[in-house]
Formats: structure tokens, C-alpha cells, sequence
């Protein structure tokens, strides 16, 4: 087996060697090309034909490599091979030699092969793959514009003799290069940039059309307007792309001594196409509008046209252009800086050829905003005084300088609703307020007499409902040439609403002043954590001076106790989100170091952001009431412990020996004595919880709990005990979670009896348990009486109580959610409530099922 193994591998050992003997003996040079050109296989004469070793071509592009052998029609033939997959022939000059080469082109299972055969005359004329290439070549040769052929990635095939000459250097340096990279263009990354898209979207089948900056050689720099055709096969494949090109250097320069020209005119000059399509505006133009060319291009311009002349502005230019006739418009255009509108004579003029052909339009804009102005001037000089008097919300008059009326507005005729053609002052008094005519008589009498601007605010009466209002009259009297006065023009404007604002303001202002001067609240004005202003009681609050304000020694970050700097920080967050906060109580450190409670609300000033307002109430009274309460109920909590605990055993050491004698009528009269005895137990040890809790000594045990079993241990205690509901359990739990027994089972007692005892006519209670990965959730639901909104976050309060009538009518102490609230938060759990008056209430209470010992 070995043996033959190893006959086989000499065999083909043998074989490879024949066949590169073989291919080494072929007459013509062998090429042999993977599927993206590079060459992978030479022979010998294909080594002499290039002048070059194995080691410098093979691994190389082959279109890169050998200059002497690319050719446009060689390499459509390879295009053609590589698409059909059936093999061709191909005849062409060598650019380089000048020498007629004969290629045989072959396709293989991962590429080509290439024969080529150098002659000195061409074969009898058969169609090849590139059937133009002889008139392509007199074309390339005898033209003075560039033009050149490209593989559509770039690599150049083939250029003409012109764009040589201007770089002096000969086609094989550039021929199988990356066109990019060749002098033309290496000189410039912006040039280079822009002849890459122009073939990026030319190898996609579009003609790309462009202009660039060429440097040819050193010293010599061309403007290049060029055009990139793709020629795409039967198949719309691009085989390889034709680029052409024009040297417009001569005529950019004198664009630009037009342009410069043009600029340098007091016009606002444009030019368009044949088609209208804008392509040029001189600067002052592009000044006004602050628009790009590219912007205004085309019909971009139109957007600076008014909206009110857009469809006859459009309907102009177009007839324009249709009918090749001067065009000529007036419509307003937007300054681009201001956005004013200013109207513009607009003209154009078609440019035509010697053959009458409209090569473009130029245009200019003429300012005439001012001729527009005169002439709406004077076109409103001549309208109707009347006209204008009747349109203004005033009430309009004139007068005589006798102190005649003239003339009176309808909008006067139907406030005052009087007799206007009495004389004297009786005319004034029919309707002007009598606290204020004597004043608004003498001030008329002493305007006429001495020729004075006449200003006056009365109240008159509408005759239409009898109501007085305040207005502002004002008059100036009207002359002639010689100083004379001829007649009086006045008006009389309502201001009964500014009035009302102003003693609004007044009044408020007093209010605010009393509030600043209150003995009570103290008052300071903030920004950020300075106190810049305060009333005298905040500084008699805290010890602190003016002066101490004035020197800006007053900060509320250092001025609050550590303790409660989060609270206070959390407070100005909610400020300056909501334009509000809610009161809460904290402890200023005074100027002596002393502490001071007190309860602050604020609000930012509505026209100062970055100042707010803040009020505080000095709590030290009630937070000294609240001390003795609760010192109160810890002494009493523990004092009646005691008694109470030795009284309940006494009568259950009664009972038994009640019965034990068969005394049980007594024996039972006595039990109904221990249910009282067990309420007013828990009451006590509410109360004791309360006190506990308000020390921070309330303590808690860390237990693994089966809490499905404690709920429902819990809720069969509470229905033996309430019979009058039913309490449904739905839904399950884990059986283990880590907390303490007792004050889990107190939370859903309390919340169980609560629900039974606010749902005095419903006959089921609910509790659903769920779970999730991180969580347990309880919820206590009861059909009864429920909680209005403002109530819901207040009931977790201390010793508050619902206040509507029915709720005050069952017994209680507000204690026992403040003790449910605080067992869960210990427990890092949360409740939370939902409640609708007359619905009932659900009772939410969320545990985590994992949680730090």
C-alpha cells in the first residue's frame, strides 16, 4: 500500500514538471491570471517580453505589471472571456513597442490564461473584441483634448499624445497605473478626490461629469472640465470607462474677470441657463438673499420670494423662458439676515449666439421698496380720514377751536350714547363720571385757552350698560402755516383694564409687603445656595444680621443641619423641576450654633428663574408638642403594660375556676370580658410600636419565613375573628423569605382588619399573592367606602385619620398604617394604595425576595 502510494506522488511529481517543461517550450509569452488579475504563472518568454523576473511579477496585478502589453481591447477581451466563459482572440498595437501583438485568450476554473505572440504585421482583419480600436487610436492621437481609457476601477488602458506632452513624460510611466496617482493628479488630495467619485459613479453605468485643477508639470496649472462615459456590454456590465477632457483655463479666467466685474456693480445681478435654471449670483446678491449658489440654484431661490407672489412670480418666469422674451416682474424678497421683505424690479434678458440661440439670461434686482412706500403713501393720503377713524379700537374725535365737536367716531357714538350736539360743558357732563368732570373741565378749558397737548384719564359712563370705565384722553391741536390752531384731533383709549391690573398690583404689592413684614414666617429670596435677601423675621430667627446678608456670609447649604442637607438637596431638585416644592421639615443651624425646626415651602419668581422664593415656619413649638406627646405615649405604653397583662391573666384564672365549679353562665360572661382586654392589648402595644419607632428602637429578627403559610395562617385568624366577611386568598408565594415572623404577619393583620372594617357593606375581602424573580407582591382589596386622592399618601401619616363622616365614625388611632409602613420599608419593601371613593381600596405591598442581612 505504501509503495503505491509513493508511485503515485512521483507520478505526479513527473507529470508537473512535463507540463512546466512544456509551457516553458510554448513560442509566445503564457500568462497565466487568477479571477481579479494577479499574475500567478509566467513563462520564460513572457519573463523577456516584460524584462522583468518571476519574483517582481508574480503576485503583482497584471494590468499594473505590464504596461507594454495593456491595451483597451485587450482588456475588453478578457472582460468578454471572463463573462462568456468561452475563449477568444484579440490583435492590437503595443503603445509602448509600437509592435502588433496576437493574444489567445483562454478562460480557467479560477481565472485566465493569455498567449500572446508578438508580429510585425497584423493577420488578415477578423472581428475582434474591440472592432473601434483603429479608429480609437487616430482619435486618441489627432485630438488636443485628453482622452483616455480606464478599467472601472481606475487602472489606465490608454491615453492620448496631448496630455503626454503637456507632462512630458512618456505613456509607458503611466499606462497600467491607478489614474489618480498619475502627475495629472497626485499634485492635489482634492483633485485626486474628485476625479475618484467621478469614476466611482461612472462604474455604476452613470456618465459623471466634473471639473478639477490639473497640474501637468511643475509650473503649470489647468482648469479640466471632463466627462467619464461607461461602455457596458450586451449584458449592461460596464466593460471600461472613456474619459474626456478640455482645458478651460482660459475661459475660467474670464469667468472670473466677468465675475469680478459683476461683483463690483451697485446691482444685484443673476444669470440662468437657457432652460432658467439659476447658476450664478454675483456677491452682493448672495449678500442679500444669505443663501450658497448652491442653494439658489435651480429654482432654490424662490424660497426667499414673498408666499403672496410665489405662483405670479413662477408664471412670469416660466412665459419668459417659453416665449424667449424679456422678463421683467415686480415681487418682494426676504433679506436673508433680517427676514424683512423689500419689494424688487426684476429684469432678464435672453443672451443669444450668432444663430439666435439663448446661450443664457442675465438678470438684475432693483431695489424699489422705497418707491412702493411712497406710492402706498400717497395712495392712503387720499383715502377717507373717516375711513381710518372708524377702523381704530379708539373712541376718535375732533374739534373746533371754539371747543365745538366736529366730528365723533361710531365706536363714541355707541359708548356714550348721548346727545352730542349740546355745546358747552353740559355736552361733557352727560356722560363723564361726576368725581371727575370738574377736573377734566378745567383741564379742557386751560388746553384751548393756551394751544397745550391735552392729556386726561376719566371714567365714562357706557350708556349701553350703565357701567363707568376709565380711558386716557388725548388731544393735539392741529395748524396751519402761520402757527394757528384749526382744528383739534383726539382720542380716547380704554384703560380700565390697566387700571384693574394696576390696583391689582398695588393691592398686591401691599400683600406682599405685609407678607415680608410678617412677625410669623420668615421669608428669604435664594440663588442657587446664596441668600441674597430675608425678611427681619428670618434673620430674628436664626440670629443672623443685615449685614451678615449684605457681605453674603448667608448660605442655606451651611446653614442646614447635616442630617437633613439630603432632604434639603431632594427639596431644591423638586424646585427647580416643578417651580415648586413641597413643605418639609428641616433644621436650620442658627448663627450662635443652635439648632431651630422649621417647616420651609418655596416657589421660583416667575419673571426671575434664577431666584426663588422659599417660606419658614418656625417649628420648634410643635416639634416640642410632638416630643411630650411621645414621651407621653412611652410612658404610657409601658405603665399600662403591666397592669393590663396581670388584669387579663386574672380573668382567665377566674374563668377556669368558673368552669371548673360548672359556674359556666358566670364563666362566660367573664370570656366576653377578654375580648375587650385583647383590643385595648393591642392598642398598647400600637402604641408602644409608635414610641419605638420614633426612638429607632423598634427591633426586627432575621428568620427564614414560609410566608404562603403565614398568609394564610393570618387570614384564617382574621375570618374566625370577622365573620361578617369573607376573606378570599387567591394566587401563591415562596415558602421561604428572610424576615421577621411576627411583624410580617402584624403588617397583613392590620391590613386585613382595616379592610374589613372600612367595607362595612361588602361580604368578601381579597388577597392575592404573585411573584416574580426579584419580588413578592401582596394586595388587600375591599369594596367599601375608599379614599378621595388628597387623602392617599396622608393616611401613612402618624395618627392621621380619613376625614369624611363615615370614616370618623369607625373607632381608631391612625397608627396602625404609620406601623404597616414603617415594618415594610424595614423589610426594603414598598406600599403603596389605590383607591376610589365609594369603590374600596387595594392595599399594594411589594417585598424583595432577596435582600442584605
Amino acid at each position: 500500500m505504501l509503495k503505491t502510494k509513493q508511485t503515485k506522488q512521483r507520478l505526479m511529481r513527473d507529470s508537473n514538471e512535463t507540463l512546466i517543461t512544456t509551457l516553458e517550450t510554448l513560442p509566445g509569452a503564457l500568462f497565466v491570471l487568477d479571477e481579479t488579475a494577479t499574475i500567478v504563472y509566467i513563462n520564460a518568454s513572457a519573463q523577456a517580453m516584460l524584462g522583468a523576473s518571476p519574483e517582481t511579477l508574480i503576485g503583482n496585478n497584471f494590468w499594473c505589471s505590464a504596461p507594454h502589453l495593456v491595451s483597451p481591447a485587450l482588456y475588453q477581451a478578457a472582460h468578454k472571456t471572463k463573462q462568456t466563459r468561452e475563449s477568444t482572440e484579440v490583435e492590437y498595437v503595443s503603445l509602448v513597442t509600437r509592435n502588433w501583438l496576437h493574444v489567445q485568450l483562454a478562460p480557467t476554473v479560477g481565472g485566465l490564461v493569455l498567449h500572446i505572440h508578438e508580429k510585425r504585421e497584423p493577420l488578415p482583419r477578423q472581428e475582434t473584441c474591440f472592432p473601434e480600436e483603429h479608429l480609437a487610436a487616430d482619435v486618441l492621437e489627432n485630438m488636443y483634448v485628453g482622452v483616455g481609457f480606464l478599467t472601472p476601477e481606475g487602472i489606465l488602458l490608454d491615453i492620448n499624445e496631448a496630455p503626454l506632452a503637456d507632462a512630458q513624460i512618456r505613456r509607458e510611466e503611466v499606462i497600467g497605473k491607478p489614474f489618480a496617482q498619475t502627475p495629472w493628479w497626485s499634485f492635489s488630495p482634492v483633485s485626486q478626490e474628485q476625479l475618484r467619485a467621478a469614476i466611482a459613479r461612472a462604474s455604476t453605468g452613470e456618465t459623471a461629469h466634473f471639473e478639477a485643477q490639473l497640474r501637468p508639470r511643475e509650473g503649470m496649472l489647468l482648469s479640466f472640465e471632463g466627462v467619464i462615459t461607461p461602455h457596458v456590454d450586451a449584458d449592461h456590465h460596464v466593460e471600461y470607462l472613456v474619459i474626456a477632457g478640455i482645458d478651460i483655463t482660459a475661459r475660467k479666467r474670464a469667468e472670473a474677470d466677468i465675475q469680478a466685474l459683476i461683483d463690483a456693480i451697485p446691482q444685484l445681478v443673476w444669470i440662468a441657463g437657457p432652460d432658467g435654471y439659476m447658476t450664478y449670483n454675483n456677491q452682493r446678491l448672495i449678500d442679500y438673499l444669505a443663501m450658497t449658489l448652491e442653494q439658489v440654484e435651480g429654482d432654490g431661490w424662490m424660497v426667499r420670494v414673498h408666499p403672496d407672489d410665489h405662483q405670479r412670480v413662477r408664471q412670469a418666469w416660466q412665459t419668459a423662458i417659453q416665449t424667449s422674451t424679456p422678463y421683467e416682474v415686480e415681487h418682494r424678497l426676504q433679506d436673508g439676515t433680517s427676514g424683512a421683505y423689500h419689494w424688487f424690479l426684476v429684469r432678464g434678458m435672453p443672451q443669444r449666439n450668432a444663430e439666435g440661440m439663448i446661450l443664457h439670461w442675465v438678470g438684475t434686482c432693483t431695489n424699489i421698496d422705497e418707491q412702493k412706500q411712497t406710492r402706498q403713501q400717497f395712495k392712503e393720503s387720499r383715502e377717507n380720514f373717516r375711513v381710518l377713524a372708524e377702523t381704530v379700537p379708539q373712541l376718535v374725535w375732533t374739534m373746533w377751536p371754539n371747543g365745538r365737536l366736529d366730528y365723533t367716531n361710531q365706536r363714541y357714538r355707541d359708548v356714550t350714547q348721548t346727545n352730542l350736539h349740546l355745546e358747552g360743558d353740559d355736552l361733557w357732563r352727560q356722560f363723564i363720571h361726576p368725581e371727575d368732570i370738574e377736573r377734566t373741565l378745567m383741564l379742557r378749558h386751560q388746553a384751548l385757552k393756551n394751544g397745550d397737548i391735552y392729556e386726561n384719564e376719566y371714567r365714562i359712563r357706557d350708556g349701553r350698560t350703565g357701567e363707568y370705565r376709565w380711558y386716557l384722553a388725548r388731544a393735539l391741536p392741529v395748524r396751519d402755516e402761520a402757527g394757528q390752531i384749526v382744528k383739534w384731533f383726539g382720542t380716547c383709549t380704554d384703560i380700565d383694564n390697566q387700571k384693574r391690573v394696576e390696583e391689582a398690583l398695588r393691592e398686591s404689592q401691599e400683600r406682599v409687603s405685609a407678607l415680608m413684614n410678617s412677625s410669623i414666617i420668615g421669608i428669604t429670596v435664594l440663588e442657587g445656595e446664596q441668600i441674597v435677601d430675608a425678611n427681619d423675621t428670618f434673620l430674628r430667627m436664626t440670629g443672623y444680621t443685615h449685614e451678615d446678608l449684605r457681605t453674603g456670609r448667608m448660605n442655606w447649604m451651611c446653614m442646614t443641619a447635616p442630617e437633613y442637607l439630603a432632604r434639603t438637596q431632594q427639596a431644591h431638585r423638586e424646585l427647580a423641576t416643578q417651580q415648586s416644592m413641597t413643605p418639609y421639615e428641616k433644621e436650620y443651624v442658627c448663627k450662635d450654633g443652635s439648632r431651630l425646626p422649621v417647616l420651609v415651602g418655596g416657589v421660583v419668581l416667575q419673571h426671575h428663574s434664577c431666584q426663588n422664593i422659599t417660606f419658614v415656619l418656625d417649628n420648634s413649638a410643635r416639634k416640642e408638642l410632638e416630643q411630650r406627646k411621645d414621651d407621653f405615649i412611652s410612658m404610657a405604653s409601658h405603665e399600662l403594660r403591666n397592669p393590663l397583662a396581670a388584669l387579663k391573666m386574672q380573668t382567665q384564672l377566674v374563668r377556669k375556676r368558673l368552669e371548673k365549679h360548672s359556674q359556666h353562665e358566670a364563666a362566660t360572661a367573664l370570656a366576653r370580658v377578654e375580648g375587650p382586654v385583647k383590643q385595648l392589648e393591642r392598642l398598647i402595644r400600637e402604641l408602644l410600636d409608635v414610641s419605638k419607632i420614633q426612638a429607632g428602637r423598634l427591633e426586627y429578627l432575621q428568620e427564614t419565613v414560609d410566608l404562603e403559610a403565614l398568609l394564610h395562617e393570618v387570614a384564617e385568624t382574621m375570618q374566625q375573628i370577622h365573620t361578617t366577611h369573607t376573606i378570599v386568598v387567591r394566587g401563591a408565594v415562596p415558602r421561604s423569605l428572610v424576615g421577621d415572623k411576627d411583624r410580617l404577619g402584624q403588617i397583613f393583620t392590620n391590613l386585613l382588619s382595616n379592610a374589613i372594617k372600612y367595607s362595612p357593606g361588602a361580604e368578601t375581602v381579597e388577597m392575592d399573592l404573585s411573584t416574580s424573580e426579584e419580588t413578592v407582591t401582596v394586595r388587600v382589596r375591599d369594596h367599601g367606602l375608599g379614599l378621595p386622592r388628597e387623602q392617599r399618601d396622608k393616611i401613612f401619616e402618624r395618627f392621621y385619620r380619613a376625614t369624611g363622616p363615615r370614616q370618623k365614625a369607625i373607632p381608631g388611632l391612625g397608627m396602625g398604617l404609620y406601623i404597616v409602613q414603617e415594618i415594610v420599608k424595614r423589610h426594603g419593601g414598598t406600599i403603596t394604595v389605590d383607591s376610589e371613593v365609594g369603590k374600596g381600596s387595594t392595599f399594594t405591598v411589594t417585598l424583595p425576595r432577596k435582600r442584605d442581612a
